[in-house]
């Protein structure tokens, strides 16, 4: 692609304290074989090197500038904080966490994806883990989808298309329009994001693995597993757009397997004596989707894994040593609250 005439890409990388792996994350856009892009760093209040390490190569590449916000955020305040900073000229955003880096080719080959058609608002790619290829596109060679057909796919049980926000392009004139770009009710918000931006754009795939991501075991995918972050979002996404995009019978037959699967969690979870912040944070998610969760079919699921514990006995035992461990009780319930506490009041 000519840079003269190639769009400008913004890209992004909020950090806390996440010196250890960020030259790396740096060195992999530096690297980029597309040229015509900016690229904002944003600290968000590191105790660590983070900074340092940034603004070491802000002062040899004038196409990298540094943000700071000033105090600690939680994720997705510092997300919507990093999306401030999107320059008015750019034409697509992309994100890149400062624990992942991305392949050399990779904003080329989602900047031409993106340029083939003027409908596409969301590019997707597979990414490596380090042991295995993560996430699914359309069964190739389909590279393109419609939004609304996207997700209906998702919201049927289709495979996970959508990634993280590392392995996505998403053009900078959707984004700038949804002030807050990501929602804080629950950790899964790049989900959502991504269906309220498919509402009126298409959903691109290239079929190649661009980016690299690092498990995150002791930060926010193990807190979003014990809080069950993931279940919540499939079911709070559903209930927002399931009646919109699918059609009246689609939604009953889905509705009995989404709600089945989010009661069985939640089941577990009352087995599980899970603290009230927990519970908590459920019911304030679904409250904002004017949804909440109903006690009597939650009675009816836990009545349901009684039964399939009792004739399971050797398997609820090994679960139970699990579940139960008072050091998991008490950490779950401080890690609620930290994050609860961390969130800005809504106007």
């Amino acid at each position: 692609m000519n840079a003269a005439s190639s769009p400008l890409v913004s890209i992004l990388t909020p950090v806390f304290n996440g010196a250890d792996h960020l030259a790396e994350c740096i060195e992999s856009v530096l690297a980029q074989t597309y040229s015509n892009w900016d690229y904002t760093i944003l600290d968000n209040g590191s105790t660590d090197d983070s900074l340092a390490v940034a603004q070491k190569y802000a002062a040899a590449d004038p196409r990298i500038r540094i943000a700071t916000t000033g105090s600690h955020l939680n994720i997705f305040a510092s997300h919507n904080h990093a999306i401030r900073q999107l320059s008015l000229e750019s034409k697509y955003c992309k994100f890149v966490f400062a624990d992942d880096w991305i392949y050399p080719a990779c904003i080329e080959e989602m900047v031409q994806a993106a340029e083939r058609n003027p409908a596409v608002g969301l590019v997707g790619a597979y990414t490596m883990d380090g042991s295995s290829v993560r996430w699914h596109g359309p069964s190739y060679p389909c590279h393109r989808l419609s939004g609304r057909e996207a997700c209906r796919r998702q919201l049927l049980g289709g495979p996970y298309v959508f990634g993280t926000m590392t392995s996505l392009l998403v053009r900078s004139d959707l984004i700038r329009k949804r002030e807050p770009f990501f929602e804080d009710r629950h950790l899964q918000a790049d989900l959502e994001a991504c269906f309220n931006v498919l509402q009126e754009s298409d959903f691109s795939f290239v079929h190649q693995v661009l980016s690299f991501s690092r498990e995150r075991q002791q930060a926010t995918d193990s807190f979003a597993a014990s809080l069950n972050s993931h279940r919540l979002a499939d079911f709070v996404v559903f209930l927002k757009y399931g009646p919109q995009l699918l059609e009246e019978p689609e939604y009953r037959r889905r509705w009995k397997t989404v709600r089945s699967q989010y009661y069985r969690t939640l089941a577990h979870n009352v087995l599980r004596f899970r603290p009230r912040q927990f519970w908590q944070y459920h019911e304030d998610a679904l409250a904002a989707v004017g949804s909440r969760i109903d006690r009597r079919f939650l009675a009816m699921s836990v009545t349901a894994e009684l039964i399939s514990q009792l004739t399971h006995p050797l398997d609820a035992l090994r679960r139970g040593q699990r579940w139960w461990s008072p050091r998991l009780r008490r950490s779950d319930g401080q890690k609620v609250d930290e994050y609860r506490r961390s969130i800005p009041a809504r106007r």
